[in-house]
């Protein structure tokens, strides 16, 4: 499982990343000098909060989309943060500033409960304040997935509702995800595609997922996947261009006759999908519109 290729969270390397500055609780280390306790929420049980970011052109893209959801997510799940909104803003500024960033970084903001006398689920034994970790790397995705398109395996771990686990929440939770991804890479596929308890379309394990109709957008609902701001930028630039996009329910049968198909996500943005469970969508190869939806987008979130 070592081919990156064609991944959704793929990117180029860049040697600039081995000597990046970690933030951890207001002070920097080299990445490989940054540590959490093993006592640490995040490492016992996933209990915690991220968002990821894309700093293009001097500018975090979408930046109070992302720290709402964070501050939501975390008021959700009763952790206290311990910091403003704007104390948050000045730790991304003063992590890019360190490392001299202006473009094509990709920032991992990670939030736990923070450290535990025990590692046990009760958060009644954590002592101290929240763990508040940034990751900033040079990441540019790789042309393979824009040109040629990705590949897709319908998964049968399916997505959940919010009265199990609610993907709402940008939990540091994944497990269920990251087996459909594996499943997935198994069956010779770049990423899962998932189905809701219903049987419907969700969405990929680690991206949004659209389809192409007589030129219009569809994407699900949403009620049984995670709130992607990458998703909901495409759905408004669209919009707003004079076109349509539908949130509904869609089924498999109506995806494998889709005229082209793709993904969004904060790192990619909008990539195309060529074949998905071995069929090829449309003619198989990355369509017009899905080119169209992404010029779009670009436009939009860079006003």
């Amino acid at each position: 499982m070592t081919n990156t290729t064609a991944s959704a969270q793929g990117y180029l390397p860049d040697p600039r990343n081995e000597s990046v500055l970690i933030y951890v609780d207001g002070a920097f280390f080299p990445r490989d000098e940054a540590r959490v306790s093993v006592f640490d929420s995040g490492f016992v049980l996933g209990d915690g909060v991220w968002e990821g970011l894309r700093l293009k052109n001097g500018r975090l893209i979408q930046l109070q989309a992302h720290l709402d959801r964070l501050f939501e997510g975390a008021r959700a799940i009763a952790l206290d943060i311990g910091r403003s909104r704007l104390e948050i803003e000045a730790a991304l500024g003063e992590t890019l500033a360190r490392n001299n960033m202006n473009d094509g970084a990709h920032i991992r903001l990670m939030l736990t409960r923070g450290l535990k006398s025990t590692p046990n689920q009760d958060p009644r034994f954590v002592i101290g304040k929240a763990t508040l970790i940034i990751v900033a790397e040079y990441k540019t995705p790789r042309p393979q997935s824009k040109i040629h398109g990705m590949s897709l395996f319908t998964s049968t771990f399916r997505t959940s509702g919010p009265d199990i686990f609610d993907l709402h929440l940008n939990s540091h939770s994944r497990l269920n995800l990251i087996q459909a991804l594996i499943q997935a890479i198994n069956a010779g596929a770049d990423e899962a595609l998932m189905l809701d308890p219903c049987g419907f379309v969700a969405s990929c394990n680690s991206t949004n997922f659209f389809i192409v109709r007589d030129g219009n957008l569809w994407t699900s609902t949403g009620n049984y996947s995670f709130r992607g701001l990458t998703q909901k930028a495409v759905i408004d630039s669209w919009t707003a261009a004079g076109r349509t996009a539908f949130e509904k329910n869609m089924t498999l049968a109506q995806v494998y006759s889709a005229q082209e198909a793709f993904v969004t996500g904060t790192l990619g943005g909008v990539t195309p999908v060529i074949r998905i469970d071995g069929r090829a969508i449309g003619n198989g190869e990355p369509g017009v519109t899905t080119k169209l939806a992404s010029e779009i987008y670009q436009d939009w979130v860079m006003r």
